[in-house]
């Protein structure tokens, strides 16, 4: 089939110059490379659509499916069915998942604080999946509740069928639709607005730090997520506070980390000096174009020997692999990152009604003997 992209780019072009002026056109073509993967920049605040590009192509969302997993969470909360403090209980079938993981044994608990912690910042996909087994009572029951979650906020372009974004070719979103979950996350939810803004955590003797290239390296940064898989790419959804204006960008499918963080601090940078009076809604955009049902597979794009052979034969990336690009918008860190300390145990609050049973280790349970009566002396002699 005919890729019909550059037509939604052509429509994308004129959006940005129809609704957002041609001062932010300018301002972000001058910033940097030219856009690749879907985008899209909203005004927190009020909803406005400040500059999309190809928002409702269908893509794979690898870790951001830990926002809607994170979602499901803080809803089970406001239901009363769990606290911060209730156990997340490890799983065999969740410490079978394959890394990022914190590897922790099955039988284990943690807080659901911790747990939430860590999938924002190790993005630890045996812990993602121990919360949805923990809150759900499985990983199916788990995304359903996700689905229902999903088509409540109107992300009618997402399917999910796993909490931690693991790829299959069932789970899917679309920028639009993450930039409507990271919106109703930080509106619905503000008390919980620390968990996206976490610069790192101590887990024993490992140091971890969050992902996002924006926190400390863009001024204003206040969150939320990263994820990478090779279908999907390079994904990421950034949010950044300036003057009391709060900008949300999702960029999804770069071909690096340092291409995501460089892509949607441009586009920060240049929406902080954009007007929104005539710009259009989350809720009112419409797809545009053909073939958006399609999800893109990034693999043969950076996952190939062929594709870093002919990035370091144009120069793209160093002998070292580091892809070669930078921002006058992003600047090295002034100080190292705030750590807080996860672990193991504390759980303190409510089991989840719907939570998996409790298991057991593979050791055979002893059966009760037969009744005994003891033969008495007299008998004997």
């Amino acid at each position: 089939m005919k890729s019909t992209r550059p037509i939604v780019r052509q429509i994308a072009r004129q959006f940005v110059l129809s609704a957002a002026g041609t001062a932010f056109a300018a301002a972000l073509l001058a910033a940097g490379p030219a856009l690749a993967g879907p985008s899209i920049l909203v005004d927190l605040g009020s909803g406005k659509v400040i500059e999309q590009e190809d928002a409702f192509q269908r893509w794979y969302p690898a870790s951001l499916s830990k926002l809607m997993t994170t979602y499901v969470v803080f809803r089970a909360i406001q239901a009363g069915e769990v606290t911060l403090e209730s156990p997340v209980r490890m799983t065999k079938n969740a410490a079978k998942e394959p890394p990022s993981k914190m590897g922790y044994a099955p039988g284990s608990e943690l807080t659901l604080d911790n747990a939430l912690k860590i999938i924002m910042v190790k993005s630890a996909n045996d812990v993602a999946t121990a919360i949805g087994e923990s809150i759900a009572g499985s990983e199916k029951a788990f995304a359903a509740r996700m689905n229902a979650e999903s088509l409540r906020l109107g992300m009618t372009g997402s399917h999910w069928v796993n909490a931690h974004g693991l790829h299959s070719e069932e789970q899917y979103s679309t920028a639009h639709d993450l930039a409507v979950l990271a919106r109703a996350l930080r509106t619905e939810f503000p008390q919980y607005e620390s968990y996206f803004k976490l610069e790192g955590i101590v887990a024993g003797n490992a140091k971890i730090k969050n992902h996002n290239d924006l926190i400390r390296r863009f001024d204003g940064t206040d969150g939320m997520k990263t994820g990478y898989t090779c279908p999907a790419g390079f994904n990421l959804v950034a949010t950044a506070t300036r003057d009391d204006r709060t900008l949300l960008a999702v960029v999804i499918g770069e071909r690096s980390s340092e291409e995501r963080a460089v892509k949607a601090a441009d586009l920060l940078a240049a929406g902080f000096g954009a007007a929104t009076a005539n710009a259009p809604t989350l809720a009112t955009i419409k797809p545009q174009g053909e073939g958006l049902d399609q999800p893109i597979n990034m693999r043969e794009r950076i996952c190939t020997k062929a594709a870093y052979r002919a990035r370091l034969d144009a120069g793209e990336v160093d002998k070292n692999g580091k892809v070669i690009i930078s921002s006058p918008n992003l600047h090295e860190p002034s100080r190292e990152p705030i750590l807080v300390a996860v672990g193991l145990g504390g759980a303190t609050g409510p089991r989840s009604p719907f939570a998996a049973p409790v298991e057991y280790a593979d050791v055979p349970i002893p059966t009760p003997r037969p009744d005994y009566t003891p033969v008495k002396a007299s008998v004997v002699q």
